[in-house]
């Protein structure tokens, strides 16, 4: 038996020699109890540090570590797919290499998807401890939002670190699309997942490459890419401005017919003006976002491209 453990990366020099530490700590569990081999699929995510000459200093050293480089920074989406592609392991599992997914959680996977008590094993956060308020508040609003829509929901706190089996990796590889949402992927894919939840880790070198402003960009192409939510709530908008728009007329006629008072105030025509038009800029962006990813989509560009990997995946 044999583990593909993928692990995208973007500049990550100061972290990788302690991921290998406590990663192969956890392997040499895993082969001593259940005899399980595992290989290490790196995927250098355009990293501008010293990330892709420790990648391969560490396949040189160790038959076990493989790498794929890409031509440019694609995301973390582009590498999680493109790990998934090249690992062939009865089972495979991803994770961050910053240490913030405990890699002893692997010892704990493994069990659930060998012995069938699930297909995928996921590990999920219990608590927000050290992320700061708003970042934490806009999370559980994302969730709210986007577990309002119909399909599968997701879980508040979950992770990408999951281990899987054969099946619902290659259910996961048949959804081939370019704007990509693996936590929503994951979800729609179905099958059993059994949840594993832990205390929240600080990274255990550098410095997160998460921003406020990126975490609400990927958030926003979540949300685009896994429901219609938006565009229904923007057709609602319309629907309840018509409505008061017609209250609004009735109101001024039957104060006209009733009272005879003359329909007066510009300031209050103006904000309303660009009260309505600022709705409708809102309602239009809406739309817009959803045919930039239509529009991405029908380029049928690569997801990512690859400038260089180590031998053996070479050959695969």
């Amino acid at each position: 038996m044999r583990l593909s453990l993928v692990i995208p990366c973007f500049n990550e020099q100061e972290v990788l020699g302690l991921f290998m530490e406590r990663a192969s700590a956890a392997a040499e569990e895993l082969k001593r109890e259940y005899g399980l081999e595992t290989e290490y699929i790196f995927v250098n995510d355009g990293s501008k540090d010293a990330t892709l000459g420790i990648l391969r200093e560490l396949s040189r050293n160790n038959p076990a570590v493989h790498y794929i480089s890409f031509s440019r920074n694609f995301g973390k989406e582009a590498a999680l797919y493109a790990g998934l592609r090249h690992a062939d392991g009865d089972y495979t599992a991803i994770m961050d290499a910053d240490l913030q997914d405990p890699p002893e959680l692997l010892v704990k996977m493994f069990p659930i998807v060998h012995e069938g008590r699930a297909d995928c094993a996921a590990a999920r956060r219990t608590g927000r401890k050290g992320e700061p308020p708003v970042r934490s508040w806009f999370a559980r609003r994302f969730y709210s939002v986007i577990n309002r829509s119909k399909d599968p929901d997701l879980v508040e706190g979950v992770r990408d670190y999951r281990m899987m089996t054969k099946q619902v990796r290659d259910a996961v590889l048949s959804i081939s699309e370019y704007n990509r949402f693996s936590k929503g992927i994951f979800a729609w894919v179905g099958f059993t997942t059994e949840w594993i939840p832990y205390e929240h880790e600080d990274r255990a070198a550098g410095k997160t490459k998460w921003s406020f402003s990126s975490l609400a960009h990927y958030g926003i192409d979540g949300l685009i890419g896994y429901t219609v939510k938006p565009l229904e709530i923007a057709a609602w908008l319309g629907v309840l401005f018509f409505g008061l728009s017609m209250i609004g007329i009735v109101f001024i006629i039957v104060r006209k017919l009733l009272f005879g008072d003359p329909v007066a105030g510009w300031p209050s025509l103006v904000c309303i003006i660009l009260f309505c038009s600022g709705i409708q800029l809102f309602c239009t962006g809406i739309i817009g976002v959803y045919l930039a990813k239509t529009y991405l989509e029908v380029k049928d560009r690569p997801v990512y491209i690859i400038q260089e990997m180590d031998e053996v995946l070479r050959k695969k």
